[in-house]
């Protein structure tokens, strides 16, 4: 490639237990594109400012502005640090309220989801279940007192749970995690294990790839809630996941999407 490229992997306090699994997917990435790119930290983006292009799983505040400033100099960035920005939880409540895409309710009989709002979760605490209104007020108060005040509230939605996949060129697939066992962090198992209960796959992909599109986001993944109507919810919406399932397959459509805009 003539242009010079670098790799950001992001910090690890993004990548909670999922630290080798995200710099798997940046490995296969780089690999499809050429052997010789350089994966850096992101806390070492400042010692790296000379690129064209950056493959960015960047998140922190300080990495996302150099990556701004680097774009507006004419620089490719994917994952664009913009999109990035809305990817917190509470941005992501407001456009996906002001262009209905569909979530959860606000309120519910089956308790509710107290979310860290102002940035990815770090921790297993950042995504509290609460089964009554009683304990959702005792967990924002536990927030508060951790110094987080901007959170996102949802009633709980009773279903399957489903983790898709997604790039912009097209690229989208869809498992069931409760079939591997496969998660993060277990919250998954609030659900149960999976039902299969029929939905439209292509109601869903073409929902997810419209909020990638509204948010200007690239490479994508999240969660959704599949009820026993076949109705489905996005309960959580990421820039970058580590595509764990598919990453051969991910990787390949990345490393083309890259390759397009080069």
């Amino acid at each position: 490639m003539d242009n010079r490229i670098i790799a950001i992997q992001r910090d690890t306090r993004f990548s909670p237990n999922s630290v080798s699994r995200d710099r798997e997917i940046l490995e296969l990435v780089c690999r499809e594109i050429d052997s010789e790119i350089p994966i850096i930290d992101e806390s070492q983006l400042s010692d790296y400012l000379s690129a064209d292009v950056y493959i960015s799983m960047a998140r922190l505040p300080e990495s996302l502005s150099v990556l701004k400033k680097l774009k507006e100099e004419g620089r490719i960035v994917i994952n664009d640090a913009h999109a990035v920005d809305s990817c917190t939880r509470s941005k992501l409540d407001t456009i996906m309220t002001l262009n209905n895409i569909p979530k959860p309710p606000q309120k519910g009989e089956n308790g509710y989801w107290l979310k860290r709002g102002d940035a990815a979760a770090q921790e297993e605490n950042d995504v509290v279940f609460c089964p009554d209104e009683e304990s959702l007020q005792d967990s924002c108060r536990l927030f508060i007192q951790r110094g987080i005040s901007d959170y996102t509230i949802s009633a709980h939605v009773v279903g399957d749970v489903v983790k898709f996949y997604g790039v912009s060129n097209g690229f989208f697939r869809y498992f069931y995690p409760t079939d591997d066992h496969h998660m993060k962090f277990k919250h998954e198992l609030i659900n149960g294990k999976a039902h299969h209960y029929a939905f439209d796959v292509d109601a869903l992909k073409n929902e997810t790839t419209r909020l990638a599109k509204l948010i200007g986001i690239d490479v994508y993944g999240g969660d959704v809630i599949v009820d026993k109507n076949g109705l489905f919810y996005i309960i959580d919406f990421n820039d970058w996941p580590s595509f764990s399932r598919c990453k051969t397959e991910a990787a390949k459509a990345i490393s083309q999407l890259i390759k397009e805009r080069i």
